[in-house]
């Protein structure tokens, strides 16, 4: 009796316990992979994606007993994302008679880690058609013992990874030594590690790595607006990195993000890898790799993926460590540096200039009537208004510490000015600050040519600041507190 070999291939699917399936895998005249569908399914495996996708199904109200009908005969696209890893293996079981084990992260896909199974089928087929059996198990966490199974020389890469980031040299040297690292194993064009922060719609490039050092990564990204890196959140939300191998995929992004693609283009960019750092769910980064070997997509995808993992929690880390350094340091409601911040720049300097003195100046500013306009007008107008005079103290000296000393005092400290340019900034503060009804600054300043002493500066500062504060009541005895 003969039989399809749909029904043959559904008796084999059959045998298995685990998720199965047969996939049909095109050869493109150019010998790339085409299109991939699920030829025949079997019943773990249709139970299995009936849990993950059947809610899935836009408008349709599919029952599980004609499920199979929307997978068998249907693109894996047609519930997964475009994957060029698993287009690669597919391709490789079916059409070069491989067989492949992976483990991978696709939690961001359906919420777990998929160990698959492919092995090549030997069949009469098309000649543009060939087949490969397709299993696969999933797990809620991640196994370490299955993810560790990777290339020899995959495992002694990302092991070197790690020990120059856990070294004792600072975050930006062992990142760049890493960066520069993973270009050269991936034999790409470029790589570059980049922070993001979609709050404050800005990122950074940390550290790149470029082939023949003839262009800055930094200077091309210089001339991103945020919108390019933040669209790439929304395309990396149902995968663990993306990859472009090839001008198909290019066009694929390009309908998604065609002013990313855009630049791509514009800097000869033929293949990319961006994987993003998720930490507690939220992207703070991306690894960037351009023009890569893609004879060695498969080795560069798990490189990639492991080495990620380690990277993410180096660049939390040290965010986590800026920011705590920023909180102990900078006025949160003014933006300029804190009492706790000037303390110690005072000691420190100090003791920089007793051994080498050389010029430098201090100057203090009070706000005259604060207490008048808190009384009047509340506390959210008294905030207000320290705020306008750190920004206008900001605009004068942008190459000079500015510290918020107390309540309503700011003390600016400069070592790169001559006594009358400072005087020059000064006559511009007191220009920009000129309203005895809002913002008013009782000055002192005090400019030190030869001795090196700091904290005897400092002293004179705050005495010729209180003797301006004192002209100010005279003029204004209404607005003495």
């Amino acid at each position: 009796m003969n039989i399809s070999l749909y029904e043959r291939f559904k008796i084999a699917v059959n045998l298995s316990t685990m998720p199965c399936a047969v996939l049909s895998v095109e050869k493109l005249p150019d010998g790339k992979c085409g299109d991939i569908r699920f030829f025949a399914i079997n019943e773990v495996f249709k139970k299995s994606y009936w849990s993950l996708f059947q809610e899935l199904e836009a408008g349709e109200e599919v029952d599980y007993d004609s499920f199979h009908e929307t997978i068998e005969g249907q693109l894996y696209t047609a519930h997964l994302p475009k994957e060029p890893k698993f287009e690669s293996i597919c391709f490789q079981a079916a059409w070069e008679g491989k067989y492949i084990h992976t483990y991978v992260d696709t939690t961001k896909m359906y919420g777990y880690w998929t160990e698959d199974i492919l092995s090549p089928v030997a069949c009469e087929h098309e000649p543009n058609i060939a087949y490969c059996q397709f299993a696969y198990t999933l797990n809620k966490e991640m196994d370490a013992g299955k993810f560790g199974n990777v290339m020899p020389d995959v495992s002694s890469f990302v092991i070197k990874a790690c020990l120059e980031l856990r070294n004792e040299n600072d975050f930006y040297s062992s990142m760049n030594v890493v960066t520069n690292d993973i270009r050269e194993f991936t034999d790409s064009a470029s790589a570059c590690i980049i922070t993001a922060d979609k709050e404050q719609r800005i990122f950074n490039i940390v550290s790149e790595s470029v082939k023949e050092g003839d262009y800055k990564v930094k200077d091309i990204f210089d001339k991103f607006p945020f919108e390019i890196v933040g669209s790439w959140e929304s395309l990396v939300a149902e995968t663990n990195n993306i990859i472009i191998k090839d001008e198909n995929d290019m066009k694929y992004y390009e309908g998604l993000a065609p002013a990313w693609v855009k630049t791509m283009r514009e800097w000869n960019v033929e293949s990319l890898c961006l994987s993003p750092f998720v930490h507690h769910g939220y992207i703070i980064g991306y690894l960037y790799i351009t023009n890569f070997n893609v004879e060695e997509l498969n080795r560069i995808k798990d490189t990639v993926e492991l080495v990620s993992f380690f990277l993410t929690a180096e660049v939390a880390n040290h965010a986590f460590m800026e920011k705590l350094e920023y909180l102990s340091n900078v006025d949160m409601l003014t933006g300029v540096f804190n009492r706790n911040c000037m303390n110690v720049n005072v000691d420190e300097l100090s003791l920089k200039l007793s051994i080498e003195p050389k010029p430098f100046s201090v100057a203090f500013f009070d706000l005259n009537g604060l207490k008048t306009i808190n009384d009047n007008g509340g506390h959210n107008s008294g905030d207000q208004l320290l705020k306008d005079a750190a920004n206008v103290l900001k605009e004068v000296f942008p190459d000079d510490k500015i510290y918020r000393a107390g309540g309503d005092e700011f003390v600016v400290i400069s070592v790169g000015d001559t006594e009358d340019e400072f005087l020059e900034k000064l006559a511009m503060v007191r220009d920009k600050a000129n309203d005895p009804d809002w913002l008013n600054f009782a000055i002192g300043h005090y400019h030190d040519e030869s001795t090196g002493d700091l904290r005897k500066a400092m002293r004179f500062a705050d005495e010729n600041m209180y003797e301006d504060k004192n002209a100010f009541y005279d003029m204004y005895p209404e607005k003495r507190r």
